[in-house]
């Protein structure tokens, strides 16, 4: 007669090793002074400082995935989430996991890499940009070609909020 495997600790703890490892890895790369795309820097060669809490692994993924779209990154781990989004002006209803700052403009959450370029070319009379939450198949959370969400202006012209930008919608 077999018995079951038994699970062992190390066998629990291996897979949550390798993704807070793979999310440092992400960090560090976004972090890299010289990690740009090839094309040269974004945003007119203005950083793109992203707050996020230490352990956040998909706000490191999408700080990489913006680095490697060609933007000058500088990460910042933050252990107060509260006073990173009080700081930022960014109104509770638009709450992400991470907070950056561009160009004057403050860039919440999982925001797709072509909205933020709309807003550094059109300039909006707005204080920043928001996607809400943390919505599957968003820049750092995996990858969803049939994924759908809204991109939501706010401050200045945008008053409460006004969509900015949709996704698949």
């Amino acid at each position: 007669m077999k018995f079951p495997r038994r699970v062992t600790a190390n066998a629990v703890r291996r897979p949550m090793v390798a993704a807070v490892a793979l999310g440092a890895l992400a960090v560090s790369f976004a972090a890299t002074p010289d990690a740009t795309h090839a094309a040269g820097s974004r945003g007119d060669g203005a950083v793109l400082s992203v707050q996020k809490t230490p352990t956040c692994g998909c706000c490191g993924a999408w700080a990489a995935l913006a680095s490697g779209h060609g933007y000058r990154v500088e990460v910042e781990d933050v252990a107060d989430y509260e006073q990173m989004k009080a700081e930022a002006a960014v109104p509770e209803d638009l709450w992400s996991c991470h907070t950056a700052t561009i160009a004057g403009y403050v860039v919440e959450g999982h925001v797709p890499f072509d909205a933020l370029e709309k807003l550094l070319e059109e300039r909006p009379d707005i204080d920043g940009i928001s996607v809400p939450g943390m919505p599957a198949g968003s820049p750092g959370m995996g990858s969803d070609p049939a994924a759908s969400f809204d991109v939501i202006a706010y401050g200045g012209a945008a008053g409460d909020g006004a969509i900015f930008h949709s996704v698949g919608n």
